[in-house]
């Protein structure tokens, strides 16, 4: 399950279906390449600017869009609101050579699950599509380091934010592990519940919050001052 009450939903067995959005059909093919010798991964379409993908997207259904952010037409940043506004919604993973605040903050803003920068490894761009399949944000950790930073630095200050108040104990307690960065499987282990359950709070906490993703419920936490 995906964090959007609207969001695509690989069903059990089935392969996760992945969209490709990128003007360099260079990289599109590096990225299928890499995506078609995982296991339970397919890809479903590419598309050459963002227009094309929230077209293909709509037709497609894909569980995971891989988004460029510099496209013509329509760049990866504009696509992103129009991805997230479909029905089912799949999960936007921005996928780019530029790792600038501003970039960042536009892309989690408008609903990205995550964003990886195009120089990691195969290994990473294949755990960052499981990832974000099963619900969990994709954050490079450089990425991370830059959205934190911009957080506490004044850009959205440490204050009491009554989002918050509705919670109940343990979504609270989902809520700080959400704001650790910690995975579905990762808040389970440390409850001692399961994935299921987590996935049901952290719901809970998108539709009580208001925040479209589970990168922002994390972003909230700390601009909550939960974090200690």
């Amino acid at each position: 399950m995906t964090d959007h009450a609207n969001s695509a939903v690989p069903g059990p067995g089935s392969p996760i279906r992945v969209l490709l959005a990128d003007d360099e059909e260079m990289v599109r093919h590096g990225v299928r390449l890499i995506l078609r010798h995982a296991e339970g991964i397919e890809v479903v379409g590419e598309a050459p600017n963002g227009a094309e993908a929230v077209r293909l997207a709509a037709e497609a259904r894909p569980d995971v869009v891989l988004l460029d952010v510099r496209m013509p037409v329509l760049d990866g940043l504009a696509a992103v609101e129009p991805l997230a506004a479909l029905d089912p919604a799949p999960q936007v993973v921005m996928l780019t050579t530029f790792g600038d605040e501003e970039n960042v903050l536009r892309a989690l803003r408008a609903g990205a699950t995550g964003f990886l920068l195009k120089d990691e490894g195969p290994q990473e761009l294949i755990r960052a599509v499981r990832a974000a399949a099963a619900g969990d944000a994709v954050l490079s950790p450089g990425v991370t380091g830059t959205v934190v930073r911009r957080m506490l630095s004044g850009g959205a200050p440490r204050v009491p934010d009554r989002r918050v108040v509705g919670l109940t104990d343990r979504e609270r307690e989902v809520l700080v592990m959400l704001g650790e960065g910690l995975s579905n499987l990762e808040i389970g282990t440390r409850l001692g519940i399961g994935v299921g359950t987590v996935k049901t709070h952290v719901g809970s906490i998108l539709g009580k919050t208001g925040c479209g993703s589970r990168v922002q419920v994390a972003l909230l936490a700390h601009q909550a001052g939960l974090m200690g």
